[in-house]
């Protein structure tokens, strides 16, 4: 599942990264592109619209370095905010509770919870 959506994200910001210069239609149709790829990834559409919404927000007016091109900022920006929603700081599982400690593996289909329990395990 994350090969697929990762595909899919890769060429859309290849599209951005060959052009010179990108205007607020270029960020529009990326945005709706991600908007599509994440859908289809099963994220729920709030937080869908809400990672648009930030990237979109952030993208628009961005003051691009001059070593890199206006592309890599977008991927940048986007890097950020997915960063930011899916939370920059880990929390350590707290296993000095009484046994059994019950741990809650939540991921997409086909992204391995079953073989990380059993590792686990």
């Amino acid at each position: 599942m994350f090969e697929g959506l990762s595909e899919k994200l890769s060429g859309i910001f290849d599209q951005l990264t060959r052009r010179g210069a990108l205007s607020e239609e270029d960020v529009n149709t990326a945005m709706r592109e991600v908007r599509r790829a994440l859908l289809e990834a099963d994220v729920a559409l709030d937080v869908v619209r809400s990672f648009v919404d930030k990237v979109k927000h952030r993208a628009v007016g961005a003051n691009v370095v001059k070593s890199v091109t206006p592309g890599q900022m977008v991927i940048k920006i986007v890097n950020d905010v997915l960063i930011e929603t899916l939370g920059s700081d880990a929390d350590p599982i707290n296993l000095d509770a009484a046994p059994p400690v019950a741990i809650m593996m939540v991921g997409l289909q086909g992204a391995g919870k079953t073989t990380m329990t059993v590792k686990i395990a």
